[in-house]
């Protein structure tokens, strides 16, 4: 008896076994995938862990259905940080599975349902559910189930289905649908009858009258004289104007042949540079006492001020790493930051730098792991967001992770809800390579690793070329309402520094952490505020949609034009997004050109690179966006950054709210004056003495990391606590209540550390679900490992209570 175990791409913590033969046990190798039943009639892609010849105890093993790999295309090395990833982070190693892999090598079973052959029916016995099913089976040969859901209209079509089968009529089918296909690009060349001299004439002689087809031929002979290689359809119609009909005929005429030929969807055409890289003596010296660090620690901090040029440092230490034939593995919080650095990589790389994250299709996504496996030359190195990660590097010897302090490093929903730069570390650890993170505004556990000497620490304290750090001038809001000196959402002070930057022909970036219009629509006569009838929040009215969304659950309705409570006409907007500053900026200076960049304003593939390629080509005088622009965007002739109100994000209640402002402003004030004239920030607020805003003033990091410690220190938080959080969701309010206080006890009188809880978020309410949450906070003394195995065990007998099952627990680990 031989067996394999497997990881399915479902959210099961546990791995499962099925029986293979002696040949297949033979052949089958860790990391391949092989589809096997599941549950009644799914087919699942699961992936080989390990085989054996331990027949299971409690059921009995199923077959598999077929192999469907030659080698494996996991590695050794990768499995091991899935497991440490589902151990940390708590969650199933099916998850990890599920979210490693790029959705093309998952292949799920589609159910097909298809007219039984040769059975003789009477219409009159049928049903009417019955008779659509197989009018519809006469036109068409197979149906999904998700046809006949529509073709019926009603959800529960199941036992319909149930009893045609009893009768004979159809059958169930499960087939596999393999999702990715490589890409094909359509060539044509002349026939072969016609190569000759005197073919030529004859040719000539058969288009004599057909004016347009003879254009698509001279226009091939051009071509192919000009350039030695293969033509394409799409050159030829765009060359000759003409339409690919015209290439069709001729190709009907047998005087072109067509044919195709397998191209990589993602690849390089431009050219690599030759220059050799410049460093700055303080680059160059950063540079030697990274490579110093490396030599002892395992991880190094490279905390330079923004625009110090790391990218550079970066560069040079890549070429290192592939001179020695290492792969390198470079990740960013952002999308939107790939765009712009791709650009830079290539231009030293060339076809080596491969791009990996969501935006990408599935199929592109599939070609760069399968480079990536083979270790090619198109996969040296990878540049993506978080998920590249996951990717099945054979030979990693350097990852860098940049602008480490950002949240979105940090996965939330679904599961594995895991961190990226610790995970890195860890991946690193298994390779044998070394780790550098950058930042100008490092977070402050990483901070506090280095001084306690875990990670090396390297800083960069001046900016490239020596361009001074920029002016940063705070405006009191409080004063300039009182004086009456604001127009809309802008202070006299910040009307006149962007007509001056304007009048330069500069540009201004102005940023608020607020997309839509406004926040709020109230009623003035009796205050009522239209909610979100999932979520507990006010409606965010988007003005150019005309519409109120939530953006929680997406739910949105037409901007009402009177109260729905009292039916009066006076409504006001109350609190400002993105929108509404696009919108007085248009009032205010009507001959500048205003671009808005938030998640309204990106969706899609290329959303991110059309606007940072407008603004970089100049065709955007003054850009308002969300903390997307806070991230490392490089323009260099930005003179003006306008914050409009620094207090909404200093109020959240969040323990890291200060530290996140801290960076965040600091982040959105290094996009000014990259260039040779120093740069101004103008910060709007109504607290200007606040000790963060004047430590962003200063630019004072080490103040900032002080006092933030000390606080941290005092109340229980990182770098001093770990901290578990647990959300708790129900749709019944009461349920979750009892539940959520049940779990809070058993959690509290088992572990002799800080349990807080049940406590109702600040949105208590989400797609009509209510939500609890519970922290554990874990001292730094105490073994984290077998305190997460007891906290396991209390959650898996809080599952075991009958009424409680309903209730969905989601564990977060350093949720923050």
């Amino acid at each position: 008896m031989f067996f394999i175990e497997v990881i399915l791409p479902l959210s099961l913590a546990k791995t499962f076994t099925y029986r293979v033969s002696e040949a297949e046990f033979h052949f089958i190798k860790k990391g391949m995938r092989v589809s096997v039943p599941f549950g009644k009639s799914k087919i699942y892609t699961a992936l080989v862990l390990e085989t054996h010849e331990n027949e299971p105890a409690l059921y009995e093993a199923k077959e598999i259905h077929q192999i469907l790999d030659e080698k494996a295309i996991a590695t050794e090395i990768q499995l091991k940080h899935w497991l440490w990833i589902a151990d940390y982070y708590m969650c199933g190693i099916g998850d990890v599975y599920r979210g490693a892999f790029p959705s093309g090598l998952l292949l799920e079973s589609e159910t097909i349902i298809s007219h039984k052959p040769n059975v003789a029916v009477n219409d009159s016995e049928l049903s009417d559910d019955e008779f659509l099913i197989y009018e519809a089976l006469h036109h068409q040969s197979s149906l999904k189930v998700q046809d006949i859901i529509s073709i019926l209209n009603k959800k529960n079509i199941l036992p319909v289905l149930q009893k045609m089968i009893a009768k004979d009529i159809i059958v169930l089918e499960e087939e596999m649908k393999e999702n990715y296909k490589p890409k094909l690009i359509r060539y044509v060349k002349l026939h072969s009858k016609y190569e000759s001299d005197q073919g030529l004439n004859e040719l000539l002689e058969v288009l004599k009258n057909a004016n347009k087809q003879k254009e698509i031929i001279l226009t091939y002979f051009q071509i192919s004289a000009s350039e030695k290689k293969p033509i394409t359809v799409k050159k030829l119609v765009e060359f000759s104007n003409s339409s690919s009909a015209v290439v069709k005929a001729l190709i009907e005429k047998e005087i072109f042949e067509e044919y195709y030929l397998q191209h990589d969807r993602v690849s390089f055409d431009g050219k690599v540079s030759e220059k050799q890289l410049q460093l700055s003596d303080a680059q160059e010296s950063a540079f030697n006492s990274i490579k110093e660090n490396f030599y002892e620690k395992e991880v190094c901090l490279l905390h330079g001020v923004t625009s110090s040029g790391k990218t550079e440092i970066y560069i040079k230490l890549i070429k290192e790493y592939l001179l020695i034939g290492k792969q390198v593995l470079y990740l960013l919080p952002e999308i939107a930051l790939t765009t712009q650095l791709v650009s830079r990589l290539r231009f030293h790389f060339g076809d080596k730098v491969a791009v990996f994250h969501s935006k990408y299709s599935n199929n592109e996504r599939v070609e760069v792991w399968k480079q990536t496996l083979e270790n090619s030359d198109k996969a040296q190195i990878v540049i993506g967001a978080r998920s590249a990660l996951f990717l099945p590097f054979s030979n990693l010897g350097l990852l860098i992770v940049d602008e480490e302090h950002e949240q979105t490093f940090k996965q939330t929903d679904p599961a594995p809800r895991y961190h990226a730069r610790d995970s890195a570390i860890v991946l690193a650890n298994l390779h044998k390579a070394k780790v550098l993170l950058g930042s100008a505004t490092p977070s402050i556990e990483t901070y506090f690793n280095t001084q306690a000497g875990k990670y090396g620490l390297v800083s960069l304290t001046e900016r490239y070329n020596n361009v001074r750090m920029p002016e940063i001038v705070l405006v009191d809001l409080k004063d300039k309402h009182f004086r009456k000196r604001m127009t809309g959402h802008f202070s006299d002070l910040l009307i006149e520094e962007i007509s001056e930057a304007l009048s330069l022909n500069e540009q201004v970036i102005l940023f608020q952490n607020r997309r839509g219009y406004s926040p709020i629509i109230e009623c003035l006569t009796c205050g009522h505020v239209p909610h979100c009838q999932q979520c507990d929040v006010s409606l965010t009215f988007h003005k150019h949609k005309n519409q109120l969304r939530c953006h929680y659950c997406g739910y949105a309705i037409a901007k009402p034009t009177h109260c729905h409570s009292c039916s009066s006409v006076d409504l006001t907007t109350k609190g400002f997004g993105t929108e509404q500053i696009e919108q007085e900026l248009i009032s205010l200076f009507p001959n500048a050109k205003t671009g808005r960049m938030d998640q309204d304003t990106t969706r899609g593939k290329f959303g991110f690179e059309k606007i940072i390629d407008t603004f970089k080509n100049r065709e955007i005088d003054i850009l308002v966006g969300t903390q997307m622009l806070a991230k490392g965007l490089d323009f260099d002739n930005v003179s003006l950054v306008g914050i409009m109100n620094a207090d909404n994000m200093l109020h959240h209640p969040d323990f890291r709210a200060f530290e996140r402002s801290f960076q965040m402003m600091i982040q959105v004030s290094g996009r000014a004056g990259r260039s040779e004239k120093q740069g101004k920030v103008v910060i709007q607020t109504y607290n200007p003495n606040h000790n963060t805003i004047q430590q962003v003033t200063t630019n004072n990091y080490t103040g900032m990391y002080k006092e933030q410690l000390y606080d941290r220190q005092i109340y229980k938080y990182p770098p001093y606590f770990r901290i578990i959080k647990l959300t708790l969701k129900h749709r019944d309010f009461d349920k979750l209540k009892e539940g959520s206080m049940w779990l809070y006890q058993v959690l509290s009188q088992n572990l002799n550390m800080p349990v807080l809880g049940p406590e109702e978020p600040a949105i208590s309410r989400i797609r009509n679900e209510y939500i609890r949450t519970i922290l554990i906070k874990i001292p730094q003394n105490l073994p984290l490992g077998g305190t997460k195995k007891s906290i396991r065990k209390m959650l898996n007998s809080f599952e075991a209570v009958a009424q409680y099952k309903a209730i969905k627990v989601i564990v977060n680990v350093d949720f923050y």
